[in-house]
């Protein structure tokens, strides 16, 4: 494989790696808490829709566009996707927002599934349900990713090979450790996702532009693919840059008043 392949393969794997670990955290809640069997079952079913939705979007995606105005749709929803990881990503590091604490909500949903009332039937619906609604939302974002990475590059067996990667390394994990996978630095693998997104959907979306051109041909950037490295590199800037200003500053230490002694 050369090189531009396996920067697909890792591009893809580091982002449905995210997206896999928030998913696994509620499926071992379900499991541990209610009903093992309902919790597979919403995550086979939700699985299946995901195939499902994989199929007719990248059909149509790739049937019904030109190159230049699928690469404009892509890098512009690649784009937006990026900038909101970044967001995130440069709020919890300047300290304006809650860091991602796995653990915690491991805890919570417990607590919720500890809560909802006993059911009756072969399938916990429960577990089934949020089990269902865990794996769908979280995949919708591994689909949309090998799409729109894999469209770009025409290479979806490659997407496919990183986002599949990731869910098998997470799945082997959890079941090792059989507990959430809090050890891992989720927050930093967010922040590196979301340059990745921002920097691959600068790309394509600029390349897309081409579409409003006489000839509807993409453009081309001074390097080619190498150009990437250096939107990567922009990108990061900017974001420390955002970070730094953002910066919490430390809450000032009130000043202790010393009772002075008076002399008569």
């Amino acid at each position: 494989m050369d090189a531009a392949t396996w920067g697909l393969i890792i591009a893809t794997f580091v982002a449905c790696f995210v997206e896999m670990v928030e998913a696994t955290t509620i499926v071992m809640a379900m499991g541990y808490t209610r009903s093992w069997k309902s919790a597979l079952v919403g995550t086979l079913a939700a699985l299946g829709a995901l195939a499902v939705v994989t199929l007719f979007a990248g059909y149509a995606l790739a049937t019904w566009l030109p190159e230049s105005a699928l690469q404009l749709a892509i890098g512009g929803l690649l784009l937006i996707f990026g900038l909101q990881w970044l967001r995130k990503a440069i709020l919890r590091s300047s300290g304006r927002k809650a860091v991602h604490d796995e653990a915690a909500i491991y805890k919570e949903e417990v607590a919720a599934a500890k809560a909802a009332g006993q059911s009756t039937g072969s399938i916990d619906m429960f577990s089934f349900m949020v089990s269902f609604k865990g794996v769908f939302l979280e995949g919708m974002e591994v689909v949309f990713i090998v799409i729109t990475f894999g469209l770009n590059a025409d290479n979806i067996p490659g997407a496919s090979a990183g986002a599949l990667a990731a869910v098998v390394i997470v799945l082997i994990i959890a079941i090792a450790l059989r507990r959430p996978l809090s050890m891992i630095n989720e927050n930093l693998l967010k922040y590196g996702v979301g340059l990745l997104l921002a920097s691959f959907g600068t790309y394509w979306a600029v390349e897309g532009i081409g579409i409003f051109q006489s000839g509807r041909e993409s453009l081309d950037w001074p390097g080619h693919d190498l150009a990437i490295i250096g939107l990567l590199l922009a990108w990061l800037v900017l974001s420390r840059i955002f970070v730094a200003v953002l910066k919490t500053p430390a809450a000032p230490v009130a000043p202790v008043n010393v009772p002075v002694e008076v002399k008569k």
